[in-house]
């Protein structure tokens, strides 16, 4: 098993499996973190044993997306930058995990939400327990979604969908998600390892180079253009992130209160 400080990387045979370990902060992603999930995705790509990746986290919430502590000590210490690094992070996470060759599981429950629920899309197959909630968490704190979001959700469900996904921050269950398209299969909290197991001895009996051809393809033919978008992407977020609507936003959540938004 590799040392890592956020997160747990460990490889058995064919099988990476990454684990988000912040529940203290319920695996709310800062620098460090999103730093070591892109050291663990380059090792995946790189080592030629392995088939798939596994993406997972410890505790109740898979992800909370960014770290809201991280947030409010960043707009009280006028460290806006910092925040804006991230935004940066977690679309080269979204990224790398599209254009991975290796196929790509992610296993939730609880609240997926911000970027985590963006990295979720960016999978290729994601196994949720009835009690998943995938979240656009954004507009309650003033921005726009990041990791790739509107990108890959418009894409996945359709830019109407997506739109109201974004816009109104509404949760979307398993089983909605499902119906969408984003969940491969809902299951019991008790029943996802088996799940999780059928799934790979499917996968498994097949050609590991047929994955990679499919997916090149499937990036070619909706997802090339990345870039352009990407550099959208951030260049509002930066605007965003230095607005008095998102700092009102942080401290709002902070407080336990409604944000009281000026357009400022």
């Amino acid at each position: 098993m590799t040392e890592y400080q956020t997160i747990r990387y460990e490889v058995k045979q064919e099988i990476a499996t990454l684990t988000l370990n912040r529940p203290e902060v319920a695996n709310g992603f800062n620098i460090p973190m999103c730093q070591e999930i892109l050291d663990a995705l380059d090792r995946t790509e790189k080592n030629k044993e392995i088939r798939f990746l596994t993406i997972q986290a410890e505790g109740p919430v898979f992800s909370v997306g960014g770290d809201l502590v991280e947030m409010k000590r960043a707009v009280d210490a006028d460290d806006i930058e910092s925040l804006v690094r991230i935004a940066e992070l977690v679309n080269d996470i979204s990224f790398a995990i599209k254009r991975m060759p290796k196929v790509v599981i992610m296993l939730t429950e609880g609240a997926v939400a911000g970027a985590a629920a963006n990295m979720a899309v960016a999978a290729d197959f994601v196994l949720a327990t009835e009690k998943t909630k995938f979240i656009q968490a954004f507009v309650g704190v003033g921005l726009a979604p990041d990791a790739g979001g509107l990108f890959l959700l418009s894409r996945a469900i359709g830019s109407n969908r997506a739109a109201q996904l974004a816009m109104t921050g509404e949760s979307l269950s398993a089983v909605s998600a499902q119906e969408y398209g984003i969940v491969y299969k809902v299951v019991e909290a008790d029943k996802l390892e088996k799940t999780y197991q059928q799934l790979l001895k499917k996968l498994s009996r097949s050609a590991a180079q047929s994955f990679a051809a499919i997916k090149e393809l499937n990036w070619l033919s909706q997802f090339s253009d990345w870039e352009e978008y990407r550099l959208l992407e951030l260049q509002l977020q930066k605007e965003l992130a230095f607005k008095e609507d998102f700092k009102e936003g942080v401290r709002a959540h902070s407080e336990r209160r409604r944000p009281v938004f000026t357009g400022k």
